[in-house]
């Protein structure tokens, strides 16, 4: 098994920070974890799930465009953590923000969301005007 549990996220003002944190636990996890890409993604009301940032198993990383700059991902050296740091924000970041693991590499900006295998249950980010 896989789990994955998300921490972190709150109300905070425009132009505001948040660090988000998935720990990530589980049999499966703990024999595979080293080929897992991990990744984080958010859920607008309304919209489909998108691809926010990911990091692949040699520390490679990829950021949507909307976030470019002001997000930061990382993840601890034992693998139990993967971070989402977050600056700047503003209104349009409001979502519920989903940790992933198990997924394909990111090319040319595109996160093939249907294709990670496993998922947590998301924390709510708000971001107030």
């Amino acid at each position: 098994d896989v789990n994955l549990v998300e921490s972190g996220g709150g109300s905070v003002q425009a132009g505001g920070s948040l660090i988000l944190s998935c720990a990530a636990s589980g049999e499966t996890y703990k024999e595979y974890y080293k080929s897992y890409l991990m990744a984080w993604f958010r859920q607008r009301e309304g919209e489909e799930r998108e691809g926010v940032a990911a990091i692949d198993i040699n520390g490679a990383i990829s950021y949507a465009d909307s976030v470019k700059g002001r997000f930061t991902i990382s993840k601890d050296t034992t693998g139990s953590f993967l971070f989402l740091q977050m600056n700047g924000l503003n209104p349009e970041d409001t979502g519920v923000y989903i940790c992933a693991a198990d997924g394909p590499p990111v090319i040319n900006g595109v996160f093939r969301t249907r294709e990670f295998n496993f998922w947590g249950q998301g924390t709510q980010v708000t971001v107030f005007s």
